[in-house]
């Protein structure tokens, strides 16, 4: 079984099937393929119906503006990941379901814009966070009408892209002389992906479509015309997904509730245990990456 690369177009094998672990909305097989040439994992093919993966469950809102306060505390170092680069101007955010970093980037003087798939999502973001929502599922084409932008981000959003590489072009494009990237990803050359092979939660079948090793992005986005800034598998972020790997990956095993918590403690233990190899340099289970377009 083989399938050509959605980037290099080179003949790929199967690389592994997998199902729905984390969310079991359905029993679907799904083939994921891994390139010989630029090493992209990648789903193939991508479900149709890709949005009913996505439930309203999958989304959360605070319920009042010092809710969202507190709800956007723990994703403060992503603010302060862009202030190190960029301290003002205009800012645009791919992906930001209910907006915390959103927030956080309006409250530290940014003005904010944001694309995102989801209908309610956008209503949230216009009516409590206070920013304009583009609600769109094709960024590419939602990228057209908009103006240029000091900062782009996109939070865990990329993988979900049915094709990354072309709205990459674009959002180059729409990036202001001396203007900033940020993206963060899960890594497929983590230690835990090596360890759990198929069954890492980051994996998330289907809706994590593309797995791009950092390199590959790195090349990508410098044939672009942006320069490399600044990258890290050891950020506070992926701190965090490195202990929800391991405590998805331990609840996954059962549906029992009382079981479940158990299983997770034991994850939590598993994560203490191999924290000093997780925080060596590319074995984290996400990256973040920095680009800045040249002036």
């Amino acid at each position: 079984m083989r399938s050509l690369c959605p980037l290099c177009k080179k003949e790929s094998p199967l690389y592994f099937l997998n199902r729905d672990r984390n969310r079991r909305i359905s029993q679907e097989t799904f083939e994921y393929f891994r390139c010989p040439d630029c090493s992209l994992i990648y789903l193939s093919p991508i479900p149709r119906d890709l949005e009913k993966y996505y439930p309203d469950s999958y989304y959360s809102f605070p319920s009042s503006h010092i809710q969202l306060s507190k709800a956007a505390e723990p994703e403060r170092y992503k603010i302060d990941i862009v202030m190190q680069f960029v301290t003002k101007g205009r800012l645009l955010e791919i992906g930001p379901a209910s907006g915390s970093f959103t927030y956080l980037a309006k409250q530290a003087g940014f003005e904010v814009e944001a694309i995102e798939m989801d209908a309610v999502c956008c209503k949230f973001l216009e009516d409590v966070v206070g920013v304009k929502a583009i609600n769109s599922n094709n960024p590419s084409e939602a990228l057209k009408t908009l103006e240029k932008y000091d900062v782009i981000t996109l939070w865990h959003v990329i993988e979900h892209l049915p094709d990354p590489w072309s709205i990459l072009d674009r959002i180059v494009d729409k990036l202001l002389p001396g203007g900033i990237l940020v993206i963060a990803s899960p890594n497929p050359d983590a230690f835990q992906f090596h360890v759990l092979g198929r069954f890492w939660p980051h994996v998330d079948a289907p809706r994590h479509l593309e797995l791009i090793p950092l390199p590959l992005l790195i090349k990508q986005i410098q044939s672009l015309g942006l320069n490399t800034l600044w990258t890290t598998t050891s950020d506070k972020g992926t701190l965090g997904w490195n202990t929800f790997g391991w405590e998805v990956f331990f609840s996954n095993i059962s549906n029992l509730r009382f079981v479940n918590r158990r299983l997770r403690k034991m994850g939590r233990l598993i994560n203490k245990m191999l924290s000093p190899i997780e925080r060596m340099n590319g074995r984290g289970s996400a990256y973040t990456a920095v680009f800045r377009k040249g002036k």
